[in-house]
């Protein structure tokens, strides 16, 4: 009968789901809002997240991996999970982080897994980071069983940082400047095939200019056709918008600092096709990091130095789901959490991670070094 009568009714059973994840995602915010202020847990914790429940915090769960650096991360659902790290590591769970499985692609000990986008439990395409051959593309069917290498990159100048999709089709992965251009490499077919794409409408890249590869956000997209592209190491900190799928970009500035090899944006993420945050600074431990974050509200053409801005580098950021205010940054030193649409940012936890994933059902994911992969729970 449920069925039935939401068959009926689909428009009225879609905004009943959107406004019960928007409050769950509203109450995860509220809590850890009072665990950034410092505020006892338990009363305001207890009251946002409900009788019984803890506050919101990163659960530790065990990899198995704890000489892998896993910078790659994609986040299916609060069950399903994927991370890529060095020694060409693929690691995947499907019950919540409990059990992990180590899918690795044979022959790929070599290989410095930067980026992973998984489309299920079963479907996931992972890219390899590295000068010439170094840089490679594989993909899975069938969970990580089987592998098939669909890129090997064979230009000396390129070096691939990020891959994107836009949907389980149609997908991105970004080189660094070949020819004084970023590359761009483009799929249609899931990650099966790769062309490299025209480069008449990508700006000239700045002299040192590049991308990090440093947590899988340097190349972000969100809708159907618009992606963003993150990069430092030259005089300024810009990030190029294209609003077709990679064949024509424009770049702007951003207050982030650059103008070394070691600075600028490394992590976007956008909510929609407007408003977007930027973390990143100077990854270098004993260097500080001031206009550490940065927001847009207009896709990318502007951007706004954070009015109180993470602490530190941070290499990673994500939007809390159903939420239009509320979302985690991570880096070495900590997670930062935001609740006015990264104009303002507190620390809300001191371990380290370097790449951070959100899915629909509230399934946070955050991994980084010394096999370290968590998900937030209450």
């Amino acid at each position: 009968m449920r069925i039935l009568s939401a068959k009926r009714q689909p428009g009225r059973t879609i905004r009943a789901s959107r406004t019960k994840w928007a409050v769950v995602a509203g109450a995860y915010a509220a809590a850890l809002a009072a665990v950034a202020a410092g505020l006892a847990a338990p009363a305001q914790a207890y009251e946002a997240t409900g009788a019984g429940q803890r506050a919101p915090h990163w659960a530790a769960k065990d990899s198995g991996a704890a000489d892998v650096r896993f910078r790659g991360l994609s986040a299916v659902s609060r069950n399903t999970a994927w991370v890529a790290g060095t020694a060409g590591t693929v690691l995947r769970t499907t019950d919540g982080g409990a059990n992990w499985r180590n899918v690795s692609p044979p022959g790929a000990a070599e290989l410095q897994f930067r980026d992973i986008e998984a489309f299920d439990a079963r479907r996931a395409v992972v890219l390899a980071i590295g000068e010439g051959e170094a840089s490679r593309v594989y993909r899975t069917d069938d969970g990580g069983q089987t592998w098939t290498e669909s890129f090997r990159n064979t230009d000396a100048k390129a070096f691939y940082d990020c891959l994107t999709f836009f949907d389980p089709r149609h997908g991105l992965a970004m080189s660094d400047p070949v020819d004084g251009k970023f590359r761009i490499l483009s799929t249609s077919d899931g990650g099966r095939s790769w062309k490299v794409l025209p480069n008449d409408g990508m700006p000239a890249a700045l002299e040192g200019e590049a991308g990090f590869a440093a947590s899988g956000q340097c190349l972000v997209s969100s809708g159907p056709r618009d992606v963003w592209l993150a990069t430092g190491g030259g005089a300024r900190a810009r990030v190029l918008h294209s609003a077709d799928r990679g064949l024509t970009w424009t770049a702007s500035d951003t207050p982030i600092p650059a103008g070394d090899g070691a600075r600028g944006v490394f992590a976007l993420a956008f909510r929609d096709r407007t408003h977007g945050l930027a973390v990143g600074g100077d990854y270098r431990a004993d260097q500080a990091s001031p206009r550490a974050g940065a927001v847009t509200t207009d896709g990318g053409r502007t951007w706004t130095t954070a009015a109180t801005p993470p602490p530190a580098y941070r290499s990673g950021v994500a939007w809390l789901p159903h939420s239009r205010t509320a979302a985690l940054a991570v880096g070495p030193t900590g997670t930062d959490l935001t609740t006015d649409a990264g104009r303002t940012w507190k620390t809300v936890d001191t371990g380290s991670y370097d790449t951070v994933d959100c899915t629909p059902d509230l399934g946070c994911w955050a991994a980084g070094e010394k096999g370290r992969v968590a998900r937030l729970e209450s």
